[in-house]
C-alpha cells in the first residue's frame, strides 16, 4: 500500500504539472518531507493523506491505491456505459480506418462474449477476458508512450519487464482457453457446460447475430490476412 501511495503521490504532482517545491508548500510540508514521501522512504500521516487528496482533488482510496477511481468508487455492472454509447467519447475525429477498425472489433466482441456466456463456464470467461484486456493493455501503453511527456506513474509496471510480463500472461491465458475448449481445463477450473451451444457456421452468424455477423467475418478475413501466412 505504502509503495501505490508513493507512486500514485509522483504522478498526481506531475499531473497537476507543479514543482516538488511548490506542492510542498501548498500541503505544509516541507520539500524534503515530501520528496520522501514520493519516494516511499516514509509513511505519511492521515492528516497529510487528507490534505494530499483535497489538493489533487482525489479520494483517499485512490491515493491509497485502493481503487482506480478517482473518486474512489467502487465499478459495477451498472456503472458501465455500453460501449456504443451516445456521447463525445464515441465520436471520432480521426480517418475512416479508425472507424471501422473500431466497429468490426467491438462488434466481433459482442459475439464472443455471447458465446461466453452459452458455454456457462467462469473460468473461460476470466481466461478469455484476462487475455483481451492484457492485450488492450499492451498496446493502450505502447501508443500512450509515444508522447514522452506522459507520465509513466501511470503504470505500476516498469517498462524494463511490462513487455515481457504481459506476453508471458497472455500464453498463459491462452493455454487455459485452449484447455477448457478441448474438455481439459488444469487447476480446479470449470470447463464448458453444453458445448452444443457453440455450434455456428457461416450461415448461422449472419442469421443469429445480423447487427454483428458481417463484421466478425470481415475481422476473420483481415486478420488471416495481417497473419500473413499463405501456403505453398
Amino acid at each position: 500500500m505504502a509503495s501505490e501511495f508513493s507512486r500514485i503521490l509522483t504522478l498526481l504532482r506531475k499531473e497537476k504539472g507543479v514543482s516538488q517545491k511548490s506542492a510542498a508548500e501548498s500541503l505544509g510540508v516541507s520539500q524534503a518531507l515530501l520528496s520522501h514521501y514520493e519516494k516511499g522512504i516514509r509513511e505519511c500521516g492521515l492528516d497529510f493523506l487528507v490534505r494530499a487528496a483535497s489538493y489533487y482533488n482525489v479520494s483517499c482510496d485512490y491515493m491509497l491505491g485502493r481503487t482506480p477511481d478517482r473518486t474512489g468508487a467502487t465499478l459495477s455492472v451498472e456503472d458501465l456505459p455500453e460501449a456504443d454509447a451516445a456521447g463525445k467519447e464515441n465520436v471520432f475525429t480521426g480517418n475512416v480506418l479508425t472507424v471501422l477498425n473500431k466497429k468490426l472489433i467491438a462488434n466481433s466482441l459482442n459475439i464472443l462474449f455471447d458465446m461466453l456466456a452459452k458455454a456457462g463456464s467462469k473460468s473461460l470467461v476470466s481466461e478469455v477476458s484476462d487475455y483481451l484486456m492484457i492485450a488492450v493493455y499492451r498496446m493502450f501503453r505502447t501508443v500512450y508512450s509515444a508522447n514522452g511527456k506522459n507520465q509513466p506513474g501511470m503504470f505500476k509496471l516498469p517498462d524494463s519487464i511490462a513487455v515481457q510480463y504481459s506476453g508471458a500472461a497472455m500464453e498463459v491465458h491462452h493455454a487455459n482457453v485452449g484447455a477448457i475448449a478441448e474438455g481439459k481445463p488444469v487447476g480446479g477450473m470449470d470447463g464448458i457446460k453444453d458445448v452444443d451451444s457453440l455450434t455456428m457456421s457461416t450461415e448461422s452468424i449472419s442469421t443469429d447475430y445480423p447487427l454483428f455477423g458481417s463484421s466478425l467475418l470481415n475481422l476473420v478475413s483481415s486478420a488471416e490476412k495481417a497473419i500473413g501466412f499463405s501456403e505453398k
